[in-house]
């Protein structure tokens, strides 16, 4: 057994004890409820389990939990897909989401969810110029598999917020 504190969307978890091979997915399915983050391959492979991890520099990156252990994430900030929308309103990610129906039966949309949000954080310290900008979704989405295919969808959603605030995201 080990002991485990975490910040998980602004809010201190812990410290709590938990078993050595319990995986951050399994602690906040079942020990927090948090059904949002989602157990899909197993292996680290689907990243439909990708939460945001929030670096002390202010730099995020998504990190799957599926297959790490919870104490993997000791004394971390993470987000999960239940932390976009603030005070009741989705975020404007979530929102494009919907718009685009970017997803289907909507299991793997939590990881597609967070990359996408990292990607928009990215952009805002770091624009690119517009002619990069699919590719730049593409290389953020690299990694993250959907079986029902809806790439297209979910690429378009994140082009369409970032084109609304181009001043933000864009050289």
């Amino acid at each position: 057994m080990m002991m485990l504190a975490v910040t998980i969307n602004g809010h201190a978890h812990g410290p709590t004890e938990v078993r050595d091979d319990l995986t951050m997915n399994d602690f906040l399915r079942e020990h927090l409820g948090m059904t949002g983050t989602k157990f899909g391959c197993g292996a680290a492979q689907c990243l439909s389990c990708a939460v945001i991890v929030d670096d002390p520099d202010g730099t995020s990156y998504t990190r799957p939990t599926c297959i790490v252990a919870a104490t993997e994430f000791n004394g971390k900030a993470i987000r999960t897909v239940e932390g976009h929308a603030k005070d009741g309103q989705l975020s404007s990610l979530q929102k494009s989401f919907v718009e685009h129906f970017a997803f289907q039966c909507g299991y793997c949309t939590a990881g597609f969810l967070n990359e996408g949000q990292v990607l928009l954080e990215r952009l805002a310290k770091a624009p690119v110029p517009r002619a990069e900008l699919e590719n730049t979704i593409a290389e953020a989405f690299d990694g993250h598999l959907c079986r029902c295919t809806g790439y297209i969808k979910y690429h378009q959603a994140v082009r369409d917020v970032v084109l609304a605030e181009a001043h933000r995201y864009l050289k």
